[in-house]
C-alpha cells in the first residue's frame, strides 16, 4: 500500500464532518474572505499614500449609512496651525517621530499591567489610532488591539509621518458628527484651523480622548489644567515634532 502524503495524513485526522465536500467548500469561502479582509487595508494604505486622496473613517461611513451625516472639511497640513500639530503629538503620541507605528515601550507596559492585574492604560500611537479609524471599529476589544499592531506597522512603513499626521487630523472625531480639524476649529472656535491660538490648539488636543464629553470651547477646570500642560510641552517640543515639518 502506498504511503499517504503529509496533506492526506493531516486531512485524515480531521473529524469526519469536516472532511465532507460541504465543509471543504465553506473552508475555501472562509479563506477567500480572510484574504480579502487582509488585502483591503493593504490596497487602501497604498492608495492613501497619494497626496490628493482624502480618506474617510469607518465612523464617517457609519454616519452616512445611518443617515446622520457629518461635517468634515479636508485641509492640508500646511494650512493647520503648527501649535495644533505639536499639541496633538505631545498629547497623544510623544514618540511619534521616533517609532515605526508601535511604541514598544508603552505596549510592553500595558502587557505588564495586564499580567499583574493592574488597570490597563492606553498605548495607541497616532498610527494605531489612524488604522483603527480607517479600517476597524471603535469599541474596545483585545481582537481590535491585536489587529491594530500589524496594520499600524504597515501603515507607518508606506506613508510618511507628515502624511500620517495629515490624514489623522482630517479623520479624528471632535464631537458628534464633527470630523477633522478644520470642521472642529470652525465649530468650536469659529475660525479656520490655521488661525488657532496655542491655547485653543491645546484644548482641541486634550479633548481627543473623549470628544463626545469633552468640549474644548467650554472646558472644565480639569481640561484647562491638561491644556496648560500640553501647551507648555508643545512650545518646547523641538525634535519631537521634527518629522512633520
Amino acid at each position: 500500500m502506498a504511503a499517504k502524503r503529509p496533506s492526506e495524513k493531516a486531512a485524515s485526522r480531521l473529524p469526519a464532518v469536516l472532511r465532507t465536500p460541504r465543509w471543504r467548500h465553506f473552508g475555501r469561502i472562509a479563506l477567500r474572505v480572510a484574504a480579502w479582509l487582509v488585502a483591503i487595508p493593504v490596497v487602501l494604505t497604498l492608495l492613501y499614500a497619494i497626496p490628493f486622496v482624502r480618506p474617510v473613517s469607518t465612523l464617517m461611513l457609519w454616519d452616512l449609512v445611518t443617515l446622520k451625516g457629518y461635517d468634515r472639511q479636508w485641509v492640508g497640513i500646511e494650512d493647520v496651525a503648527p501649535a495644533l500639530v505639536n499639541s496633538v503629538i505631545m498629547s497623544e503620541d510623544g514618540q511619534f517621530c521616533g517609532h515605526w507605528g508601535v511604541d514598544l515601550r508603552e505596549l510592553g507596559g500595558v502587557i505588564d499591567d495586564a499580567i499583574d492585574g493592574e488597570p490597563v492604560r492606553g498605548a495607541s500611537t497616532l498610527s494605531m489610532q489612524s488604522v483603527k479609524n480607517l479600517y476597524l471599529w471603535s469599541s474596545r476589544s483585545l481582537i481590535r488591539k491585536v489587529l491594530e499592531i500589524p496594520l499600524a506597522i504597515g501603515y507607518d512603513l508606506v506613508l510618511s509621518k507628515r502624511r500620517i499626521m495629515e490624514i489623522y487630523l482630517n479623520i479624528a472625531e471632535w464631537g458628534p458628527g464633527i470630523y477633522g480639524i478644520e470642521a472642529a476649529s470652525r465649530h468650536h472656535f469659529g475660525k479656520p484651523a490655521k488661525a488657532l491660538s496655542a491655547r485653543q490648539a491645546a484644548l482641541l488636543a486634550v479633548s481627543l480622548p473623549n470628544p463626545i464629553k469633552r468640549n474644548p470651547a467650554k472646558p472644565s477646570a480639569g481640561l484647562n489644567r491638561l491644556a496648560s500642560i500640553v501647551m507648555r510641552r508643545a512650545a518646547q517640543s523641538g525634535a519631537y515634532v521634527g518629522c512633520v515639518k
